[in-house]
């Protein structure tokens, strides 16, 4: 598995060291958790950083928007990935914009209700169309089968085995369903179907062997890696 530490645990006084810690160690990508104190109770980041780390961080970002209406934020934060993109010289095709299926459409939001299969899909085209990478993500209570129709739009899906919006809390291993219907579905797609499937919320050494074994490519993990004494060997222990 890929493996994707999530900043939300990191030291944010050296931020910019933290993260080319875990890049050392082997991390493939880094996880920014935007929260927005609606959608989930807490509140993290926004614009501004993800542009400054955009700008120094040379891995791909995955931007995980836990936000109410993100079709508003698509441009500012596809527009932040794009101008650091420039300056760290990396592509902003290697970047991801990951939104909430449950969050998408709201009031002021795209067509199609709060939640629905359509306003996701509006929300991923809206994505794709700025260049980056697009994902969505499904609270732990939600049924991943209603947004099948948005499975081609996506080059990641994130499966949450935690309820978003807080680190170091217990994995949910009743997910796993959700994952490996996801991996059956693009087994069976003939090619058609190109999307990563990912998981976060509990990952350790145990349960990340889980995770793997139920089809997951892309592992979250925070407090795992950012509290371990040695980056590299947390690392290695996930895959």
């Amino acid at each position: 598995m890929k493996i994707a530490p999530s900043i939300l645990s990191a030291d944010f006084g050296r931020l910019g060291a933290e993260i080319d810690a875990v890049l050392e160690a082997g991390a493939e990508l880094v996880h920014v958790d935007v929260m927005d104190g609606h959608f989930v109770p807490n509140i993290t980041i926004g614009v501004p950083v993800v542009k400054s780390l955009a700008s120094s961080v040379k891995a791909p970002l995955d931007v995980h928007l836990m936000i109410e209406n993100p079709e508003k934020f698509v441009g500012p934060f596809a527009e932040a990935l794009g101008k650091g993109a420039q300056v760290s010289g990396r592509e902003i095709s290697q970047d991801y914009i990951v939104v909430h299926a449950e969050a998408c459409g709201g009031p002021g939001g795209a067509d199609g209700g709060f939640g629905s299969a359509e306003a996701l899909r509006g929300c991923l085209q809206m994505i794709r169309a700025k260049g980056v990478k697009a994902g969505f993500s499904v609270k732990p209570g939600t049924p991943i089968e209603q947004y099948e129709d948005a499975l081609a739009l996506s080059d990641m899906i994130l499966i949450m085995t935690v309820e978003p919006g807080f680190g170091g809390q217990s994995f949910m291993e009743d997910m796993m369903p959700k994952v490996s219907w996801l991996r059956d579905k693009k087994a069976s797609s003939g090619g058609a179907l190109g999307y990563e499937i990912e998981v976060d919320g509990g990952v350790n050494a145990e349960t990340a062997a889980i995770v793997r074994e139920a089809g997951a490519e892309i592992a979250v993990a925070g407090s795992y890696v950012f509290g371990a004494e040695d980056y590299k060997e947390a690392i290695a222990s996930l895959r």
